[in-house]
């Protein structure tokens, strides 16, 4: 029988390398900072022509009200970071059918939204002019966390991240991946179905809030998680083409999700007209005719010898 799941620390050492590389290129791919500040800035006025401006309120609350601020600094400086593996680890375990599938359209959704940090680097509100009224309300609350008025990294480390990079919005982005896991895959009941849609909404209103996200980059993640999906499964396809032509191919991914050629082996049961066939004589059975006994054959083969 094919392999459901494929080997533990051959995925590690993929996530490893993939979210590895990701890291080092998102600090590579900083860019000009007067170039983000105007992409910043053009996102902002773009959304006040179209009437949008969630991202003001939601600061100010943040800023004012601790009980609030202080919780959404934790989300935003830790979730991001924890429950997007511990769903992949759940789906690895518990639904390996799904998971190169979930898998794929992680990575792949991951790799184009460096794509977006590199071709337009984007200042957050938190790092724009005061007089544009945005509070940084992790710096605010930095002395309740591990996290300093550089970014959500843990103190001292805030130089080895690229602080320009809030266009698409990742941490929303891998909100709807880990919602779509939870409401698909998991259990059917109201808990997991609210925790699916309150997970991904709740992440996006913590980004507009922290001022570290504008709601263009929320948005920006969810179609960077589209393209990802529709890009998943193609890539599966020519991945496992790729090996099988190089005779690298694993059993087959035994799947249905992600469309790809599963040959499962086992003896085919014979249809009823090819019984028989293997002994050389198909036996057929007349309806209707009886079984000759041992007596009517000896009174045949006795006729016939006196005819």
């Amino acid at each position: 029988m094919p392999r459901d799941r494929p080997r533990w620390w051959s995925e590690l050492l993929l996530i490893v390398v993939v979210y590895g590389a990701y890291t080092v290129a998102r600090m590579l791919a900083r860019g000009n900072v007067d170039t983000a500040i105007d992409n910043g800035l053009a996102i902002l006025h773009f959304e006040r022509s179209l009437w949008l401006n969630a991202e003001h309120p939601l600061n100010e609350l943040f800023t004012q009200v601790a009980w609030l601020g202080v919780p959404s600094s934790f989300v935003y400086a830790s979730l991001h970071y924890i429950v997007t593996p511990i769903v992949l680890v759940w789906l690895f375990r518990r639904r390996p059918l799904h998971y190169r599938m979930m898998r794929t359209w992680l990575l792949t959704s991951t790799l184009l939204g460096l794509v977006g940090f590199t071709l337009m680097p984007t200042s957050p509100p938190r790092l724009l002019d005061p007089s544009y009224g945005f509070v940084d309300s992790l710096a605010q609350y930095s002395h309740w966390g591990w996290w300093t008025d550089d970014a959500s990294a843990p103190s001292g480390m805030g130089d080895f991240t690229n602080q320009y990079a809030a266009m698409p919005s990742l941490h929303v982005g891998w909100s709807v991946w880990c919602g779509v896991a939870l409401w698909h895959y998991g259990s059917r009941s109201l808990l997991t179905r609210g925790v699916a849609l309150a997970y991904p909404l709740g992440t996006t209103i913590v980004v507009m809030g922290t001022a570290n996200h504008y709601f263009l980059d929320a948005l920006a993640g969810v179609v960077v998680m589209t393209v990802g999906l529709l890009t998943a499964r193609p890539l599966l396809r020519l991945s496992h083409r790729f090996r099988t032509r190089w005779g690298l191919a694993t059993p087959a991914p035994g799947t249905e999700h992600d469309s790809l050629p599963v040959a499962i082996g086992g003896p085919r049961r014979p249809a009823p007209s090819e019984s028989g066939k293997a002994g050389g004589t198909a036996a057929v059975r007349v309806p209707g005719a009886r079984r000759p006994t041992a007596g009517a054959h000896g009174r045949d083969n006795g006729a016939a010898r006196r005819t």
